[in-house]
């Protein structure tokens, strides 16, 4: 037995390690769930976190009631009026590894009384905003975020522009459950992600850190209208009580739901036994990074409803759910360079070089800066530790330099004036992030416009991947995209690493490729701000290459899609001499354009363009939007001369009177509903 002073002399140590730790992960807390800024990674988090409660765990008479491991989340935001949650929103506890899901099973063994295992139910953890949606008679009433567990947050505005929330239940002839409180997760694709981080980098706004930041930055806008520019969409996970529904597990619960109209997180799966629980999380493990969401782990829970009921809940966590996660996909390392790299439209990006460190199981030594501004506004430095993530990219990124680490000798990171790769001298024009190299003939953008052809998001050449297009460019056989069309066989048969049979491949894909749809041409061409979604709209309009070659700017701006910065783009391209001459030598070549297909039938709102105002009371606005769409028709932003059906809800505002001394079509919701089924 350990004499009483050594006893008393580790008891005085947790209690202040006990203090130290509370006060760390409030801080921690503060700035994950409030501030939208977190400090350092999930897994450092968790560490902390652990502690704390292993301590607690040998010193139970130490814990104190208002203990982080009592607590869940963190306040609400002030901005937001507070909407109490009639059962309270818990968190989860965690499991770092298989062992621990087993204990985790055990401890319901130990609870029920039993050594059988319950059937339970598994699903990816998305890395998302939780959020609760209140219907009531089947009608959206009220939204709000987790908070504190007990108080959430009002966002119901911000919530009702998600396209995936339901105004309405979808319950046919049944009668709608009187109130249900439907509890799930708010996120961001990673694709929709890196689409609303490209906008804000072009306007010349502060990147978010990961899509997790960006959906809880995007539903605490004060403004609905921003937080409807974001990809935001909601998944269903449960409801706070179910007594209502005529379901008896987790499984029948979510599939309830769907039916209502709600979409849940894909690959969830009902597991028998244990086995069947860890090999879904090994599986959910090896394709973390091919899903098209960002997932932190699995959640496993007691898929027999009662049984839920029966095992309650602790102080913040649920007994019969626990959170299997994955190993941390965010590090903390040292940025030791930088180099700058040249793109196919001129723009320099910053690159980070880094003490090698795994990242999400993959050894990372390079990560994307985005451009210089975000090197300002992050005030990184040489020398500095850096966080760095891993958000479904090629590159990596550098979330932000841990200020509390700085030892004092680190650097400015220098900025370049002139093009790393032909010296020409950078401009940065006003309104934009990037320094450009002006020389459309550096070899570095060059390069790249000719990787960009070949890619996937380009023609889709077979064989002519980036090292490959590298190797011919660095052999004299490619200079410009004409060149691709003259290649021989026997000329890359002598390559080193081909061969003749490789050599052939390479040469009938690129026969294959050349005869295009407009559109994949546009897209291929590398022009700036024209991407597949652009491209598609121009292929639409123009019938041919050599109509948009004749077009002038305001033919440009006709194209509803097409801004005064796309045109002016499409402008200078297509002004150019050299591509004049570069499209004159494809055709010489052989090189010919296929002509978009046409509709099987004429779409019956083909050539009309709905602009909506107003709050819509039976369908939510995006939904009509789609149906327009669907339909042929066009979704305006704004109030212009191309608008031809103004769509009124209720409150309408001054642009009702705009549209009709434009003499533009007023419609209500019910006749846009009459026009939609007519035109079905």
């Amino acid at each position: 037995m350990m004499p009483p002073l050594l006893q008393a002399a580790d008891r005085e140590k947790a209690r202040r390690r006990l203090a130290e730790l509370r006060e760390l992960i409030r801080y921690h807390n503060h700035r994950y769930y409030v501030l939208d800024d977190p400090e350092i990674p999930d897994a450092e988090y968790d560490a902390l976190f652990r502690e704390l409660q292993e301590l607690e765990g040998q010193y139970p008479d130490l814990v104190t009631a208002d203990s982080p491991s009592r607590q869940v989340g963190a306040e609400p935001l002030s901005q937001f009026a507070p909407v109490p949650h009639r059962l309270p929103m818990l968190s989860l506890e965690n499991a770092f590894n298989e062992g621990e899901i087993s204990d985790f099973l055990l401890r319901l063994g130990r609870f029920l009384n039993t050594d059988q295992v319950p059937e339970l139910h598994a699903e990816p953890k998305l890395d998302g905003l939780a959020v609760e949606l209140v219907y009531e008679d089947g009608l959206f009433t009220l939204g709000s975020t987790r908070g504190d567990g007990v108080t959430g947050e009002n966002i119901t505005a911000n919530l009702a522009t998600i396209a995936t929330i339901p105004r309405r239940l979808q319950t046919g002839a049944d009668k709608p459950p009187g109130r249900l409180e439907i509890r799930g997760e708010v996120c961001l694709s990673i694709a929709g992600f890196k689409e609303l981080n490209r906008r804000r980098a072009e306007a010349g706004e502060t990147l978010f850190a990961n899509p997790r930041n960006a959906a809880a930055g995007s539903l605490r806008q004060l403004d609905p209208a921003i937080t409807k520019t974001r990809p935001l969409e909601f998944f269903a996970y449960g409801a706070a009580d179910s007594s209502e529904l005529k379901v008896t597990t987790q499984a029948q619960l979510l599939q309830q739901l769907h039916t209502f109209g709600l979409q849940l997180i894909p690959h969830g799966r009902v597991c028998p036994d244990l086995a069947t629980a860890l090999a879904h999380f090994r599986f959910l493990a090896e394709q973390r990074q091919q899903m098209p969401y960002e997932i932190d782990g699995m959640v496993i829970k007691v898929n027999d409803l009662a049984l839920q009921k029966r095992l309650g809940a602790k102080a913040r966590s649920p007994r019969w759910a626990v959170a299997a996660k994955f190993a941390a996909v965010q590090a903390a390392t040292r940025l030791i360079g930088v180099e700058f790299q040249v793109g196919r439209t001129g723009a320099v990006t910053p690159v980070a070089i880094l003490e090698p460190i795994k990242v999400g199981g993959a050894l990372v030594s390079r990560a994307t800066l985005h451009n210089e501004d975000e090197i300002k506004r992050k005030d990184l430095r040489l020398g500095d530790t850096v966080l760095v993530q891993r958000a479904g990219e090629v590159i990596p990124e550098v979330v932000k330099p841990v200020t509390a680490q700085r030892r004092g000798d680190e650097e400015a990171i220098a900025l370049p004036s002139h093009c790393p790769e032909c010296g020409r001298e950078l401009v940065r024009k006003e309104g934009e992030a990037a320094r450009r190299c002006p020389n459309p003939q550096c070899p570095a953008q060059r390069l790249r416009a000719l990787i960009h052809f070949g890619s996937k998001a380009g023609l889709d050449i077979d064989g002519m991947g980036k090292k490959a297009v590298e190797l011919l460019v660095q052999n004299g056989l490619v200079g410009d995209i004409p060149d691709i069309y003259r290649l021989r066989s026997e000329q890359l048969a002598e390559l080193p690493g081909w061969g003749e049979k490789s050599a052939a491949k390479v040469c009938e894909a690129v026969a294959a490729a050349k005869n295009p749809k407009l559109a994949r041409l546009l897209a291929a061409l590398g022009i700036r701000h024209v991407g597949e979604v652009n491209a598609q709209v121009l292929a639409r309009h123009f019938p041919s290459l050599e109509a948009l070659q004749q077009a002038k700017e305001e033919d440009f701006l006709e194209v509803e899609g097409i801004g005064p910065q796309v045109a002016a783009s499409l402008v200078t391209f297509f002004n150019d001499p050299a591509t004049a001459a570069m499209l004159e030598q494809l055709k010489e070549l052989g090189f010919t354009v296929s002509p978009e297909e046409e509709p099987a039938r004429q779409l019956p709102l083909q050539g009309r363009v709905f602009l909506f105002t107003g709050a819509l009371s039976e369908i939510s606005r995006n939904e009509a939007k789609a149906r327009v769409k669907e339909l042929g028709g066009q979704v305006a932003t704004g109030l212009n001369r191309k608008v031809t059906h103004l769509v009124c809800g209720d409150k309408p505002g001054s642009k009702l009177t705009k549209a009709r001394e434009m003499g533009i079509t007023i419609l209500t919701e019910a006749e846009f509903d009459r026009l939609l089924g007519g035109a079905i």
